[in-house]
Formats: structure tokens, C-alpha cells, sequence
């Protein structure tokens, strides 16, 4: 329920390949000055697991997770450098068991409704629709809502700062951005400030769809004897 809500709240997962570590702290950097705080560190990135650690040190206040998962082996290295949460291409049962064991959030990967509807049995946390433009994007998204309507979906490939808001209102619960927020010709030229920017244009883009946690309410109760003292609840 709690990674819900965070999907909810954020509705982003900013998914970072770095071509080098310096560009990987770069990129999340970039992004969380933007307002992004969902980082999920791909396991094509250089020293991806040094990263998550890095990543985990700096801005303790995001939630860092791993993408591209295709084994075991690599979730549970991901797991011991500090990921906080997973997301996978592929469904991969053995990960789904050991994600559910240690309590952290796994998303594995799908694209037609049966392969969705087996990943949520099987327990994924929410399902990756991959790679969903490829098979009509935002419309193709409607068409999957009523029949998989309880589903969490995370529609991957092919979101852009122009499309996501239209994502979010056909139904999906967070998007994962890679591409559209992190052009190669912004990463190679080292332009942060138009990643930020990019970023903050996103955030902004789906802040009306952001569920943000209810305060918790303090309520005066009633009084209690405490050694002969009256002290009231709440107080």
C-alpha cells in the first residue's frame, strides 16, 4: 500500500541509464532538483549497483530502485547495494517470490493482457506495460483499463513531456521516463540545468493527477489521571 501511495504522489519514476557513474549522479541530480524523487538506476548503466549506493547517500529523502532486471542474481545484488524497489523487461517468478520476501516493491514486465494479468498473479506489486507505444500508446492503455481495471499499470517506452499527462488520465498509475528526460544529446553535452528543466516541466504536467497523503490529525481526547495529575490526550 505505501509504494501505491508513493506512485500515486509522484507518478514518475525517472529511469536512468548512465553512460558513467559522474553522469549517473549528474542525471539523478538533475532530476531531483526538478522535483523528481522515484529513481530507478538501469542495470545497463556503468557500476549500476555503486550508483544505487551513491544514489541512496545522497538524496535519502528519494526512493531508489533498479530496472532492467533479468535474473535473480541481479536483484539480489541490487537488494544488497540499497535498491528499494525493482522493475523488470520480463516476468521472472523466482524474483516476483524473493521481492515478496524481503517486503520490496517489484513491477515485472508486460505488454498483452494475459502476460499482465499473469504477472499480477503471480505478485507483482504493479505491472510494467513494455514496451507500450509499440502497440498503440495512450489508446492501447484505455483498451487495457476496463477489462484489468484493479491492475496497477506503469506504462514504459515511448512516454514524452507531451503524451505523460495523457497517460496518467487514461489510467495509469505512474509512468517510467527515460528517453524524454534525458535526451543523449543533453546527457553527452552535460546540459543539467535542461535536464532539470525538463523535469520540472514533467512535474508540472502531472501535478493535477498527484495524490499527496492526508496529514495526520491531532485530536484533544479525553482527560487521563496520571499520579493524580489530569493530562489530556493530545496535548
Amino acid at each position: 500500500m505505501a509504494w501505491k501511495a508513493s506512485l500515486q504522489q509522484h507518478r514518475v519514476v525517472a529511469v536512468i541509464h548512465a553512460p558513467s557513474s559522474l553522469a549517473g549522479l549528474a542525471m539523478a541530480a538533475a532530476a531531483v532538483s526538478g522535483g523528481i524523487e522515484l529513481l530507478e538506476v538501469t542495470l545497463s548503466s556503468d557500476r549500476p549497483f555503486h550508483l544505487i549506493d551513491q544514489l541512496r547517500s545522497r538524496w535519502p529523502h528519494c526512493q531508489v530502485g533498479v530496472g532492467s532486471v533479468l535474473s535473480l542474481a541481479q536483484f539480489q545484488a541490487a537488494v544488497a547495494a540499497g535498491a528499494q524497489f525493482g522493475f523488470s523487461p520480463i516476468l521472472q517468478p523466482p524474483v516476483l517470490e524473493q521481492a515478496f520476501r524481503l517486503g520490496i516493491p517489484f513491477m515485472a514486465g508486460a505488454l498483452t493482457p494475459n502476460e499482465i494479468w499473469q504477472a499480477w498473479q503471480l505478485g507483482a506489486t504493479a505491472v510494467k506495460v513494455f514496451p507500450i507505444q509499440s502497440l498503440g500508446g495512450v489508446t492501447y492503455l484505455k483498451h487495457l483499463r476496463a477489462p484489468l481495471g484493479p491492475i496497477p499499470l506503469i506504462p514504459t517506452g515511448g512516454i514524452t513531456l507531451e503524451n505523460a499527462a495523457e497517460f496518467v488520465r487514461a489510467g495509469a498509475i505512474a509512468l517510467c521516463v527515460g528517453g524524454a528526460l534525458f535526451p543523449i544529446s543533453l546527457v553527452q553535452t552535460q546540459n543539467w540545468e535542461a535536464i532539470s528543466q525538463r523535469a520540472s516541466r514533467l512535474m508540472a504536467c502531472l501535478e493535477p493527477f498527484q495524490i499527496h497523503p492526508l496529514p495526520i490529525a491531532s485530536f484533544p481526547g479525553p482527560p487521563v489521571q496520571d499520579g493524580g495529575e489530569t493530562i489530556k490526550l493530545g496535548e
